[in-house]
């Protein structure tokens, strides 16, 4: 995941279509057999295409320029040219296709997940087979093949989760993710450990809860302050929040509003998803009395206390999670293409 790269830009071509043909039939016996010249290829297209296996654009980072085949040209004896092949262009779920030039949204692959031909290729042109006619018996007009279409693209990533962890630095959101599920984030006791987004899978029965960790925030981040500021898009799709409050924190009970504002500044609507307060480092002394008065504070949230160290309060929070997402309906269910 160091490779981690959330946006690109990419210059795409459909293919050009094949030239018609000029040829006339020539056998023996027929000297003048007539036109005989086919038509040109079909230019191939640009095809985007969801890989779930795909979690970052890093392999965008090599190669900007992607370009469909040009069709063949047509041939005598009527022979019609072959089309160009596809390019087909693999993205991550939840990639949003712009273009680079107006910021326009041309595809947005959170909402489906079928593939999607951006750029279609040019026609082959006719061959002068196309062209007898009873005052033109021996035709020498045949059409060239039509011109591709070409695209400058921002290619961005906004990563699918059910659930999306949110916090102040060393609020130990890498922590609790790594005790969860199958992720494995880098985890250090100061701030700004983790740098790139982290995705895990949570499996509760037969079910699987994608789970985002992105680097903590600071008050004034959506001023442009500290790390996450730049990652907050890749909750934008979640279906919940979780926000991690430090128990032995001086700012434990001030933290969550702060969270909310930093959050509304970016974008209101998500302060609008469902949440949950989760009061970390439970294991410290004082903090269980912490814990009550942030559950006195927010009455009307649902907060919760646990310690990766000691396991404390685990299992209750995954059952949690667990009812969170399921009050959610989807159109399709995250959780169950990771």
């Amino acid at each position: 995941m160091e490779k981690f790269a959330d946006e690109a830009v990419i210059e795409v071509f459909s293919g050009k279509g094949g030239n018609g043909c000029v040829a006339f039939r020539r056998e023996k016996f027929i000297p003048k057999g007539g036109p005989a010249g086919g038509d040109g290829g079909k230019g191939g297209d640009v095809v985007f295409t969801v890989r779930k296996n795909l979690r970052t654009l890093a392999y965008l980072r090599h190669r900007h320029e992607f370009r469909a085949e040009n069709g063949h040209d047509g041939q005598g004896g009527g022979r019609y040219g072959k089309n160009g092949d596809d390019i087909i262009v693999p993205v991550p779920p939840g990639t949003v296709l712009k273009d680079a030039e107006t910021s326009e949204i041309l595809v947005d692959f959170g909402k489906t997940f079928q593939d999607n031909r951006l750029l279609k290729g040019g026609n082959g042109g006719w061959g002068n087979i196309h062209f007898k006619s009873s005052v033109n018996q021996a035709p020498r007009t045949a059409f060239p093949g039509k011109a591709g279409e070409r695209r400058l693209l921002k290619v961005e990533l906004q990563l699918m989760a059910d659930i999306g962890f949110v916090g102040f630095p060393n609020a130990g959101k890498s922590s609790l993710l790594d005790r969860l599920t199958n992720a494995h984030p880098k985890i250090a006791p100061y701030p700004f450990t983790t740098k790139i987004p982290n995705l895990g899978v949570l499996t509760i029965s037969d079910r699987d809860i994608i789970l985002a960790d992105i680097p903590g925030l600071i008050e004034g981040a959506s001023n442009g302050l500290g790390l996450g500021i730049r990652f907050l898009k890749h909750i934008s799709r979640a279906v919940a929040l979780a926000f991690l409050i430090d128990l032995s924190a001086d700012n434990y009970l001030v933290a969550f509003d702060a969270l909310q504002k930093e959050l509304e500044n970016f974008s209101p609507d998500l302060t609008q998803k469902k949440r949950l307060i989760i009061g970390t480092k439970t294991d410290i002394d004082g903090t269980t009395e912490r814990l009550q008065e942030l559950k006195e504070k927010y009455l009307a949230e649902t907060v919760a206390g646990v310690s990766v160290f000691s396991g404390e309060g685990l299992v209750e929070l995954v059952g949690l999670m667990s009812e969170l997402v399921q009050e959610e309906s989807r159109e399709w269910g995250v959780g169950n293409w990771a």
